[in-house]
């Protein structure tokens, strides 16, 4: 049974109730509706805490499943709810929002690069994208100051949703060469920053991402290496 991604809405919702749908033979619970995030899209899978009437878990990690199913993993080995009961489910909030920030960040960063992305990494301190970029930058200071102007001027994140075909009629709104967005649900979920004449980026992306530019706060570019005659790998770091 698929899960209801309420984090897909809503991604500042620290906290919902739902209904314990199924165990995996693994220790896994999935519920009816998580607001725990699945790892994916180089996005790591949400922390926090199960809670019903009579018990906890702590959840490590959330990872999906099969048929649209997102499964909450437990950090040890416990005694697991039963199908049908009614928890809460409480993000590790704190974790979470540094992901949003470093997610969005990122998406500004292949604004300022404007070269073919190859693959990408989230983390809560630092995130990376790996371009298709034969000779190194020659001013990373520039880089630096191009995407903390672009923060700064506090854009909207919105997001909108196409269908497959759309998608697949313009395939220049797919930046990440490794990695197609997810289809086969019928629709593409775009994640656009800026409004109007201001509109800086428009991309597919599953994850999860800060409401305006300017709650990322200062970024700063750390190492960039060659991954490959082709590839480089650029750092960021929040600040």
């Amino acid at each position: 049974m698929a899960t209801t991604a309420l984090f897909r809405d809503d991604a500042y919702l620290a906290e919902h109730s739902a209904e314990v749908t199924a165990l995996t033979q693994e220790g896994g619970i999935i519920c009816d509706a998580s607001v725990f995030y699945p790892t994916g899209g180089g996005q790591p899978g949400d922390s926090g805490l199960l809670e019903w009437d009579g018990g906890a878990i702590a959840i490590a990690t959330a990872i999906k499943g099969d048929e649209g199913a997102i499964v909450l993993v437990p950090a040890t080995p416990v005694e697991l709810p039963p199908v049908g009961t009614r928890v809460t489910q409480r993000l590790d909030w704190a974790l979470r929002h540094r992901h949003m920030r470093v997610h969005t960040a990122l998406h500004l960063l292949s604004v300022v690069i404007p070269l073919p992305v190859t693959g990408g990494s989230i983390g809560a301190e630092k995130g990376r994208l790996d371009f298709n970029m034969a000779e190194p930058p020659e001013d990373k200071q520039e880089i630096e100051d191009s995407l903390n102007a672009l923060i700064e001027q506090d854009l909207k994140v919105s997001d909108d949703w196409i269908s497959d075909d759309e998608l697949l009629a313009n395939p220049s709104l797919v930046k990440t060469m490794s990695v197609m967005p997810p289809m086969g649900q019928r629709r593409v979920r775009l994640v656009r920053i800026g409004d109007g004449d201001a509109q800086v980026d428009l991309q597919p992306c599953g994850g999860t991402h800060v409401a305006r530019t300017a709650e990322i706060g200062r970024v700063r570019i750390g190492k960039i290496e060659k991954k490959g005659r082709q590839n480089r790998r650029v750092y960021l770091h929040l600040d």
